[in-house]
């Protein structure tokens, strides 16, 4: 069970991707509580890809998957870039996402906003250089041997 966790994790990626541009589009639509429920479900969905990911690194025991030699440097260099912003904005998301969701449910909306302007990129990319990540990881330059 262990071993697809990456293919799950990348699928609630993609899935928090889908979500988060839907529910941009809402809220410039003012479609207000869809747009709510909507970043409600993304918020769900990334508890649960940080559980699968969690759950992933705590049983792989020292088998963690690394890039693999064999791509030219500029790729390799590239893979590590996404991965290092990728990890680090990762470490904020969870404190920027509650604080917003926190500011919209309680309805103060100018903060909200304003909060909601840097959260929404951050997450974003997040979301989507998780994919990007697993699929170099794992699909486009796997293991050889």
């Amino acid at each position: 069970m262990i071993e697809i966790l990456p293919h799950i994790n990348a699928s609630l990626n993609a899935l928090a991707t889908l979500l988060l541009i839907v529910g941009y589009v809402q809220i410039k639509q003012r479609q207000e509580t869809a747009h709510k429920w909507t970043m409600l479900a993304c918020f769900a969905v990334s508890v649960v890809f940080l559980a699968c990911y969690l759950t992933y690194h705590f049983n792989i025991e020292g088998r963690s998957k690394r890039f693999p030699s064999y791509p030219p440097d500029f790729v390799r260099y590239a893979y590590y870039a996404i991965l290092l912003t990728h990890v680090v904005l990762a470490a904020a998301v969870p404190f920027f996402a509650v604080a917003t969701i926190w500011l919209g449910l309680a309805d103060r909306r100018r903060q909200h906003k304003k909060l909601a302007w840097w959260t929404f990129p951050i997450w974003l990319y997040v979301s989507i250089t998780g994919v990007v990540v697993y699929l170099m990881l794992y699909q486009i330059y796997p293991p050889t041997g």
